[in-house]
């Protein structure tokens, strides 16, 4: 069925990731214990002015996506408030057979299907290629994707995990423009960040990000999604070295200064790029989803300085 395309962007200030829903990391079926604690993470996310989820095909083997579909059943009209976004490209390791990475049109097109399925909604509104795969046929992912769109299944595409290069050869392929790529960067992880301003350092050898990614994609509106952007909570309670505790008492010190939480300090730093990153958390935890409400409703407060400052702690060495 053909579903007419939303007027909404995918330029969301947060995303709320599904890994963490749906129980157990293995095939046994989900509880209705897990519907339940899906469903309050839904609502602990739009109570904080979230209204996009990240989903992958993979998460949970499948059962994410499910217990996610079975909330939606549950509330009627929750879909036409939200933007669902799924992965697809990664198959798990199933007995003798290793984890490998699988972008051929027909399976992308069969992962989709499932998705779908498990969703329990008749269109993805945004579409992710997961990792990667060296073997694709960049032409028949994107015949694939084309297709999705012309039935109607998907709205929109874009990439995760995929340098500039990787994403020009894609889109030289597909008349659809790609909307996003979605990348680990926080304030632990600054590959990304640093890799622009290490040139011509003896750093710059060991930063390892693909060069030019961060720029390809603000030349292109594709947006840029943040995986791990609360660092696992390094800054917000879970620190694991001295360097990693002097600057949660940094956060800790600007999120009293500006009347809100460690973890918005957190997403305001990276929302301050200019690439107006849009962080995805990964928190199932109530409480903790709605500790980001203000990096949901609000423009990042963060000075040029205090953005530095951050920086520079995290970095635990001064700039080149």
């Amino acid at each position: 069925m053909t579903t007419p395309e939303k007027t909404e962007t995918t330029d969301h200030r947060l995303l709320l990731g599904s890994m963490g829903l749906g129980g157990s990391w293995d095939t046994s079926p989900h509880t209705a214990a897990d519907i339940d604690a899906a469903e309050a993470a839904v609502e602990a996310a739009l109570d904080s002015g979230i209204t996009a989820f990240d989903h992958a095909d993979i998460y949970r083997h499948g059962k994410a996506e499910a217990v996610f579909g079975e909330v939606l059943a549950r509330s009627t009209g929750l879909r036409e408030r939200i933007t669902l976004q799924t992965k697809c490209g990664i198959r798990l390791a199933d007995g003798d057979r290793p984890g490998m990475y699988d972008l051929r049109g027909t399976s992308i097109v069969h992962r989709v299907e499932e998705s779908l399925e498990r969703l329990r909604t008749d269109v993805v509104d945004v579409l992710l290629l997961h990792r990667p795969d060296p073997l694709a046929d960049p032409a028949e992912i994107g015949d694939a994707l084309t297709s999705l769109h012309r039935q109607g299944l998907v709205r929109r595409f874009g990439v995760s995990n995929m340098n500039s290069a990787q994403i020009a050869r894609l889109q030289a392929h597909l008349d659809l423009p790609l909307v996003a790529n979605q990348l680990e960067m926080s304030l632990h992880r600054r590959a990304w960040l640093e890799d622009g301003v290490l040139v011509n350092t003896p750093e710059s050898a060991a930063n390892g990000f693909p060069a030019g990614t961060v720029e390809h994609c603000l030349t292109h509106g594709i947006t840029l999604q943040a995986w791990g952007a609360l660092a696992q909570g390094r800054y917000a309670g879970a620190q694991q070295t001295p360097q990693e505790t002097a600057t949660a008492a940094l956060v800790t010190s600007l999120a009293a200064a500006k009347g809100t939480t460690p973890e918005t300090i957190v997403l305001w730093w990276l929302r301050r790029h200019p690439a107006r990153i849009a962080p995805v958390i990964g928190t199932t935890n109530p409480g903790r989803i709605r500790a980001c409400r203000d990096a949901a409703t609000a423009e990042p407060a963060l000075s040029h300085d205090e953005w530095y400052a951050l920086w520079i702690s995290a970095r635990g060495a001064a700039l080149p």
